[in-house]
């Protein structure tokens, strides 16, 4: 009875864990639902005449869009972790059922035979019952003593951090490449202005073409891959930007031009290194430090990540299978930083 009740009290916590999940993804649906209808039935206000008062209008409505795709992702992602604990509930419920039945047959079987013996034998049959598990919990317990007093584990160093609680990062990133055990930094910042200022040569091509892809650079040992889509508009919004088109970023890739770029973790560390001169120039309560991470330097990105934390620096880890270049898209998630 009491392993039963344990069991029904374990269920019933997680059917309560589930309930809890299963609300917060009501709420962020009724945010994304909220937000759209707000979008879509937002007054249409007449274009001003000056062509500069329209740069907040559309600012604002890049904002909005931009938040409701956030919006959209996290339920998307809230709702792909509820079926993967449902399925795990489903799995745990059949296995304690199967056990279940299993005991009960057992039982059964069990108290058939005794039923089957005079008075005299089923006080016997009782008795060795008793006296069988009372050996089988004795030879259990020798067991256990035996191994607490041989095992002789050793002492193990537990270095304290906070308790990691990730959270999008919304402030300034510098970005690292840490591959081949060597660390690189990423001028991701000036790739991306100069990525700004070829786009807006290159979009008159878009008049023609249904997309367009480039590479600038290199910088700093990265060559900045971009292609860029033409987007048609709704009427709505020509009317009030008094545009029918526009250029939109599909997606971006770094291309290394070298595989042994930057320096070895153990000189990176050192005093003197690029990587302290760049981290020496941040600021730790306004920058987070994002690693691109390859299989083969795990072990040096808790390095890295040790002597950041010292720092006082937010530490975002972004690991790539072998062969993936770094990239990304408007559709792409945020860093999450410890």
């Amino acid at each position: 009875m009491h392993s039963r009740k344990a069991t029904d009290e374990g269920a019933i916590g997680h059917d309560s864990f589930l309930d809890i999940v299963a609300n917060i993804v009501g709420i962020l649906i009724i945010l994304v639902m909220v937000v759209g209808v707000r979008a879509r039935n937002a007054p249409v206000q007449a274009p001003p005449d000056d062509a500069e008062d329209l740069k907040p209008m559309v600012s604002e409505l890049e904002r909005n869009q931009m938040v409701q795709q956030n919006l959209y992702n996290d339920v998307a992602r809230a709702a792909e972790q509820i079926a993967a604990i449902q399925r795990e509930s489903l799995a745990r419920h059949q296995e304690r059922t199967r056990l279940a039945t299993a005991v009960a047959a057992l039982e059964h079987q069990i108290q058939s035979r005794r039923s089957e013996l005079s008075t005299g034998s089923q006080e016997d049959f009782d008795l060795a019952r008793r006296l069988s598990d009372s050996r089988i919990r004795l030879e259990q317990l020798r067991q256990q003593r035996e191994y607490a007093l041989e095992s002789k584990p050793e002492a193990t160093l537990i270095e304290c951090y906070p308790t990691p609680l990730s959270a999008a990062v919304d402030d300034h990133e510098t970005h690292f490449q840490l591959r081949g055990e060597r660390i690189a930094y990423i001028p991701l910042d000036q790739l991306v202005e100069r990525f700004k200022y070829d786009a807006r040569r290159q979009a008159n091509k878009l008049f023609d073409l249904p997309e367009l892809t480039d590479t600038i650079g290199p910088l700093g040992g990265f060559r900045f891959r971009y292609t860029l889509v033409r987007q048609d508009v709704s009427i709505d919004t020509q009317v009030a930007t008094g545009r029918a088109t526009y250029a939109r970023l599909k997606r971006w890739t770094l291309i290394p031009i070298a595989n042994d770029l930057g320096e070895p973790i153990d000189n990176a560390l050192a005093e003197g290194s690029e990587f302290r001169r760049v981290i020496g120039g941040l600021d730790p309560e306004k920058s987070t430090i994002t690693i691109w991470t390859y299989p083969d330097s795990f072990s040096a990105f808790r390095r890295i990540k040790q002597e950041l934390h010292r720092l006082g620096f937010a530490t975002a880890g972004r690991p790539l299978p072998e062969g993936v270049p770094i990239s990304g898209s408007p559709e792409g998630s945020k860093s999450a930083a410890e």
